[in-house]
């Protein structure tokens, strides 16, 4: 008898193959990036969570993928770097065939997890 899947991995499984893999190796990063990350599904979609508050969610709809920084500070301080991707108040839209590069992934992570520590100062 096999577990059932992770509330995550279920969310992920029903996705089509090109929009699961985009948000497999987004999850895989920022993973890498925060371990004490804890992974649960808020709002109906995949959101890490640092010390009980909301890091990052992600999410994939029809023609996009999106992630919430859940903070306007990354997208204002990073307007530059995000040309080309399309911003919503709170989301970054991203497709499978341009997904966020590594290191401005890397950025953001970073800053939400300054932006958390700070806050609990």
């Amino acid at each position: 008898m096999t577990a059932d899947p992770s509330p995550i991995e279920a969310y992920l499984a029903a996705l089509p193959a090109d929009q699961r893999a985009a948000l497999e190796l987004l999850r895989t990063q920022v993973a890498r990036l925060v371990p004490d990350a804890v992974e649960t599904i808020s709002y109906g979609i995949p959101t890490f969570k640092l010390h009980g508050r909301g890091l990052l969610a992600y999410a994939a709809w029809k023609a996009h993928c999106s992630i919430y920084p859940m903070s306007g500070a990354f997208l204002d301080a990073h307007a530059d770097a995000l040309k080309g991707y399309r911003a919503a108040k709170g989301t970054l839209h991203f497709t499978p065939e341009a997904p966020l590069p590594a290191a401005l992934l890397e950025r953001l992570v970073r800053m939400r997890v300054a932006e958390l520590e700070s806050a609990a100062s």
